[in-house]
Formats: structure tokens, sequence, C-alpha cells
């Protein structure tokens, strides 16, 4: 859960959204249905949503900084986080779950609400849009 916060609102403290995941959990631990995933996938689903309601902007004093410093010829070659905040929404997710957090297949559409078909369909549209961003031929 930890990691998930980390990954998905690195603006906030993942230990609050940790905390404030958990007392969701707890309180609506009723709704719970082990046919739509297993319990660690529930509590980092409610994570998932709890950072996204934890995500701020950068303080606009910081991207007016942003916005004057010119790249060094080393920060142009490759950005991968900047590729990550370029893709939607979901496929960010598939992303992070998968590939940062090492969930399985399963458990990351269990975490996305969707079917493994379309979580697999999400990953490969989010990995040929990183090749696009990042300028990687195949």
């Amino acid at each position: 859960m930890a990691r998930l916060a980390a990954r998905l609102a690195p603006h906030a403290d993942r230990d609050d959204v940790v905390q404030e995941a958990l007392a969701r959990a707890w309180a609506k631990r009723d709704r719970f249905d082990e046919r739509r995933g297993s319990p660690s996938a529930w509590l980092l689903a409610i994570t998932a949503d709890q950072a996204a309601k934890a995500r701020h902007p950068l303080p606009s004093i910081v991207r007016r900084v942003e916005a004057t410093v010119s790249p060094s010829p080393a920060e142009d070659a490759i950005d991968i986080a900047q590729a990550l905040r370029r893709l939607a929404p979901r496929q960010r997710m598939a992303i992070n779950c998968f590939y940062f957090v090492g969930l399985s297949v399963a458990e990351t559409a269990a975490v996305m609400g969707c079917a493994e078909g379309t979580m697999k369909s999400t990953l490969a549209d989010a990995r040929a849009r990183l090749r696009t961003l990042l300028g990687v031929d195949e």
C-alpha cells in the first residue's frame, strides 16, 4: 500500500494516504466482495482512490522556477518520469501497479476495477505510448 501511495501521490505523505485508505477500508469492510478480487487488491484499490484525492499540483513558485530552468543535454535524453506524467491516468495506473508495485495481472485488474484482458490492453497501450514519448525503437 505504501509503495502504491508513494507512486501515485509523490507529493503527499504516503503514510497519511495509507492511514486514510485503511480507515476507509475498515468503515466499508461490509462491502468487500471476494468474487471481485483478493483482500489485498481491494485495499490497493482503496489506496489508489485515496492517493488520487491526496494528489496536488506543485506550488506555483516551483512551476515558475521549473519554467525558467533549461534542461542540460543529459536531462534531454530520457525523462521517464515526465513520460509517465504524459500518459492517460488509466495507463499510468496500470504501469505503476504492474511494474513499480509488482502486482500480478489479476491484482492490477482488480485494483483498476476492470477485466484482466482490459488491463493487458491498457498496459500494452501504455508501453506503446511510452516507446513513442521516449523515442525508443522496437
